[in-house]
């Protein structure tokens, strides 16, 4: 996106909805009706399988397939997905972490069979191609939890696409820095430009020290480095953590790096406005929430994002329907075509508020970046638990201040009595659903995809992946091979599994504190908790669990907390477990509770597997209960089959929902409330 002078009117900024569920055609078919409607920039979702390394087939894929984004299992299903849009003439964001190179291969791929079909050199192609792979594994670790591979493996992938775009792809991010994720988690703005900075860092001292590229070719790199950043609704704040972002990455470009291209050291980034912030009561309060969100990043000229993707009002009652999708694309138009924002220059240089306030964030970020370098820098923070752990311990500390309404959020701790909204008076029709019918028939087509190619190239591919991945030699060639076989998602990452090996990141729960947490409910709680543990003879123990793919396990990790800090013993052994792996985590802990937590939409097929498997195994007195975004239909459906209590996003203050845990263990015990 080229930046105009000063005294020029501004370009827009790309404008771009995240996308993507079921299959690549219909994926494919929401993409071309987006382009329609004036999207400039495609920004693809992927589903929890594909970015996590498993084809539909896979256990753990059972119930999230197609779910929050689109399956894609090999090079078959990328030219499904893009058919029809010419890829040199796109802007294509993908939102890929562990699975990065792969599914960049993939598209890759389909860049040179296009070239072939229009008669175009493909070296010729490869140098129009321009988006953005988010590749920042540093953040999976702390937030989303789709990784794959250990620090070091995940780091030398993200290192082979760098080296491998700047010579091959030069109007490719091969990385976008995403802090988006850590606000998510808790982060305040301190961090979250402290640990964005820390992975940058990381990144580039890998790509330096490498030496797949020459140092005169360095400043390519640096480049080529974005960010992908959240906004949140204190936008004034926001503004000024932006325009923090660029202070720092001058100063850390220009004096670590010594890049002396001012072109090279700008700050570049694109945005999602704030997701886990909108609610579910009262939703159509989420509008002006979202509206002043994208203020943040378009307000100041010179801190402007030059990509913006809007989440839609009902995000956090299930997945946007292509009409709500819409709305958040008319949002950005409607700012940026219709009020005269981009006619003037930077509205708040001088303001010596403003410099207050960036200075503040600057300050506090140096001083992290400084901690965490001392400590080995990012890989070495993750490893040790530091970074995750001050994650949980801000969001703890968040939720206190929003149960004490301390921070007040309108419709939710303030402001709760309301008219009937007319925005859901379809009832379960106000969400996107997906047809179950998706993973049968993406797990038979992948079936067939595997019976029908070429058997002996396939495994002559992944032969050669394995023996380069033992070695220094790049990956992305391989990786490139692989696809153009007829290679799978899953194939290519268990080939490196066996290679690289798996990791379970550090859960974060053990070293957080809840500051300020106690008062006379929890002091309440703890006591119901003691007097069961005492009439059961043992202390309550309640196993917090994450089945399937989803990797959002900020929930999961407050609640094991929260049950830590009313008396409960806590069983949390961290995301991706299969349903028959928490029965026997539950069995052999001898729990008194289970608690699920299920943000992926894929409720309906994992948590009855664990009801079942526990009465399979014998275990009648140990009720299920379950968290996550579940419409009202289907909670209904889940206590028809056996869940205990379902909890959404209106229950928000944790400790009454330990308390109703309580009285569900009671119950489930016969024990009477005296």
């Amino acid at each position: 996106m080229p930046y105009p002078s000063d005294r020029e009117r501004d370009r827009p900024w790309v404008m771009r909805t995240y996308a993507g569920h079921s299959s690549a055609a219909a994926s494919n078919a929401l993409y071309r009706r987006n382009l329609a409607k004036g999207q400039t920039g495609l920004s693809v979702a992927f589903d929890l399988p594909t970015q996590t390394g498993y084809d539909p087939d896979h256990e753990l894929s059972r119930g999230e397939v197609g779910k929050v984004g689109v399956p894609v299992s090999h090079i078959g299903d990328m030219r499904q997905l893009f058919d029809g849009i010419p890829l040199a003439e796109a802007n294509t964001s993908m939102t890929i972490n562990a699975t990065a190179m792969w599914l960049l291969a993939l598209y890759v791929g389909v860049a040179e069979e296009q070239a072939e079909a229009e008669g175009l050199d493909r070296d010729e192609m490869l140098s129009k191609l321009a988006g953005t792979t988010q590749n920042d594994i540093i953040k999976e670790y702390l937030s989303r939890g789709t990784y794959v591979f250990p620090p070091g493996p995940s780091l030398r992938l993200i290192t082979d696409m760098v080296a491998w775009a700047v010579q091959h792809v030069p109007k490719w991010n091969p990385i976008n820095i995403c802090s988006y994720h850590l606000q998510e988690v808790g982060a305040s703005p301190v961090q979250e430009v402290a640990y964005a900075m820390c992975t940058a860092i990381s990144v580039l001292d890998a790509v330096r020290d490498s030496g797949q590229l020459p140092d005169d070719r360095f400043g390519e790199v640096v480049g080529r480095i974005s960010f992908f950043v959240n906004a949140g609704v204190r936008f004034i704040e926001e503004m000024c953590k932006m325009r923090a972002f660029g202070v720092l990455w001058e100063e850390i470009t220009r004096d670590r790096y010594g890049i002396e291209n001012p072109k090279q050291r700008r700050f570049r980034y694109g945005v999602q406005v704030n997701s886990l912030g909108l609610t579910e009561q009262q939703p159509e309060n989420n509008v002006q929430r979202i509206v002043l969100e994208m203020l943040a990043v378009s307000l100041s000229r010179n801190a402007r994002a030059r990509a913006i993707q809007l989440p839609a009002w009902n995000e956090a009652l299930g997945l946007p329907r292509p009409w709500d999708q819409q709305w958040a694309l008319r949002m950005q138009q409607v700012l940026a075509y219709e009020t005269d924002l981009l006619e003037y220059e930077d509205l708040f240089d001088g303001s010596p508020v403003i410099q207050a306030k960036v200075d503040e964030i600057v300050a506090g970020a140096r001083a992290e970046i400084d901690r965490v370098q001392a400590m080995g820098g990012a890989v070495a923070a993750v490893e040790s638990g530091y970074m995750k752990s001050q994650m949980v311990s801000s969001l703890a500390e968040r939720r206190r201040r929003v149960e004490s309404g301390e921070d007040v959020v309108v419709g939710l701790n303030k402001f709760d009595t309301t008219e009937p909204s007319p925005l859901q008076a379809e009832g379960a029709k106000a969400i996107e659903t997906i047809d179950p019918k998706v993973e049968r028939e993406a797990s038979e087509a992948v079936r067939a995809w595997r019976s029908a190619r070429e058997a002996s190239t396939v495994d002559e591919s992944l032969r050669g992946l394995r023996e380069a991945a033992k070695t220094g030699a790049n990956l992305m060639s391989a990786t490139i091979s692989c696809a153009k076989a007829g290679v799978t998602t899953g194939e290519w990452a268990s080939a490196l599994r066996e290679v690289f090996g798996e990791y379970r990141a550090p859960t974060g729960v053990s070293g957080a504190s809840a500051a300020g947490a106690a008062g006379a409910a929890l002091a309440g709680v703890r006591e119901r908790v003691a007097k069961a543990s005492e009439e059961l003879g043992e202390r309550l123990r309640i196993l917090v669990g994450k089945p399937g793919l989803d990797g959002h396990s900020n929930g999961a990790e407050q609640v094991a907390v929260r049950a830590r800090d009313v008396g409960f013993e806590v069983v949390y052994q961290g995301i991706r477990l299969t349903p028959a792996q928490i029965v026997a985590a539950a069995v052999q802990e001898g729990v008194h509770v289970v608690g699920l937590s299920v943000l992926s939409g894929s409720h309906l097929e994992v948590v009855p597997a664990v009801v079942e498997g526990l009465r399979a195994a014998g275990v009648t007195d140990v009720p299920v209960v379950l968290g996550g975004i579940i419409p009202p239909a289907d909670a209904d459906e889940l206590v028809e089959r056996g869940v205990a209590k379902v909890f959404t996003p209106k229950d928000y203050e944790l400790t009454e929902i330990m308390d109703e845990i309580v009285t569900v263990i009671r119950k489930a015990h016969g024990l009477t409330e005296s």
